[in-house]
């Protein structure tokens, strides 16, 4: 389990990490195309980064299906349990309990129909082209404007996704009948940063220590 969890933060990490750089790239790319160096300006032009657009909403759109996956293993996504936590502990674990168990099936849902999406837009021909098989009536499905990859390719982070985030709600609330703990996030909490607390800077930590010096000066 350690290992799953490595690989989602590692992946959601690297996709975030490439699509902000390769944003940077195009940006600075189109300004310093546009400067009259000679030389310069007409190499930067004969340089086709069209495609950048169209990569990094591929990324954003696999990082945001991985990373709500991410998001339920580690309780950062946000639920309006007002209600819920007025109830008795017993019927609240029953609505928690529940709760998941409705994000497991609608996830599962959409992994479902997702699968079955890509499967007919080309999967299916993609499958049977590897294994040497008869394709002659099967439609090869489209591909994307810019880098001429095939969609379903693209839109398999939809039944991938979706099924981690299944298993993800499984995974909780199993742990949450077991243990009766939920996933937590503290979203004042940075990671790599730590909480030190300094006893000068808290007001009563300054009324004894002045408290004390002027003790001191009586005694003198």
């Amino acid at each position: 389990m350690k290992v799953l969890n490595y690989l989602e933060e590692l992946f959601v990490t690297l996709l975030m990490a490439g699509a902000t750089l390769i944003i940077f790239v195009a940006v600075a790319h189109r300004y310093a195309a546009g400067l009259p160096i000679p030389g310069v300006q007409d190499w930067l032009l004969g340089i086709n980064i069209g495609w950048a657009q169209e990569l990094c909403i591929i990324m954003f759109v696999w990082m945001a299906k991985f990373g709500a996956a991410y998001g339920v293993r580690t309780g950062i996504h946000v639920g309006v349990d007002v209600v819920v936590k007025q109830l008795k502990p017993k019927i609240q674990a029953k609505f928690i309990i529940f709760a998941l168990l409705a994000g497991a099936t609608f996830t599962s849902i959409v992994a479902y129909f997702g699968f079955n999406f890509i499967w007919e837009n080309g999967m299916h021909y993609a499958v049977f082209t590897l294994f040497g098989l008869d394709t002659s009536d099967m439609f090869a499905g489209p591909t994307t404007p810019d880098l001429e990859w095939p969609t379903w390719a693209v839109y398999s982070a939809v039944p991938l996704g979706s099924s981690l985030m299944c298993f993800r709600f499984l995974q909780v609330a199993f742990n949450f009948i077991r243990s009766g703990d939920l996933p937590h996030h503290d979203h004042g909490h940075v990671d790599g940063v730590e909480k030190v607390e300094i006893a000068a800077d808290k007001p009563q930590a300054r009324a004894r220590t002045s408290m004390k010096d002027d003790g001191k000066e009586g005694k003198a």
